[in-house]
């Protein structure tokens, strides 16, 4: 697999005119992380956790705060300027046993629907792309709609998870087009 490549922080105009700015997760991100969490609503938590966790672990804000560079990307999106500035949506992948990568998105729930969701998913499959990933794969709670939605009209294929029918696997293949072709 090639060496991390950098992410360079992005701003998106949204459609709603606002700006946010993407950028990769920094060891600072700690406390807005464990904010960003606390805002989710339980439906919310229980679709990216597949679980009822009110807090991120330590572990986890380890993990998220200090992925391994040639194996991880945690990006996070924030709004507001810097004094008041606030994690909304974050995404990640991280390669798995295969070589290939997993990835996950959140997006706070006031922020929801504002395609916040595409565009992360959109950056990670670019960068797992130029990673040397082959293929993404997600495992989704079969109750989570939208994110099945999304995964369909971005090109993954679903199919059930053998181990657990309440979860389907959504699964790309990153070598057929670039992400921006789709």
């Amino acid at each position: 697999m090639p060496p991390a490549i950098a992410f360079e922080p992005e701003v998106w105009r949204l459609r709603s005119g606002r700006s946010v700015t993407v950028r990769a997760a920094r060891p600072d991100d700690r406390d807005k992380l464990q904010a960003a969490m606390r805002q989710l609503s339980d439906e919310s938590r229980h679709s990216r956790f597949m679980g009822f966790t009110r807090e991120l672990s330590p572990q986890m804000l380890e993990q998220a705060t200090h992925p391994v560079p040639d194996r991880e990307l945690q990006l996070v999106v924030l709004s507001g300027d810097a004094e008041a500035e606030a994690i909304v949506a974050g995404g990640r992948y991280a390669a798995d046993a295969s070589g290939d990568c997993e990835f996950a998105v959140t997006v706070v729930d006031s922020w929801q629907r504002r395609g916040l969701a595409r565009r992360v998913l959109e950056a990670l499959i670019r960068r797992a792309q130029a990673q040397g990933f082959k293929r993404m794969t997600g495992y989704v709670l079969a109750t989570n709609t939208s994110m099945l939605a999304l995964a369909r009209r971005m090109g993954f294929a679903s199919s059930t998870n053998r181990d657990d029918p309440t979860v389907r696997v959504v699964r790309l293949d990153l070598t057929v087009a670039p992400s921006g072709e789709r």
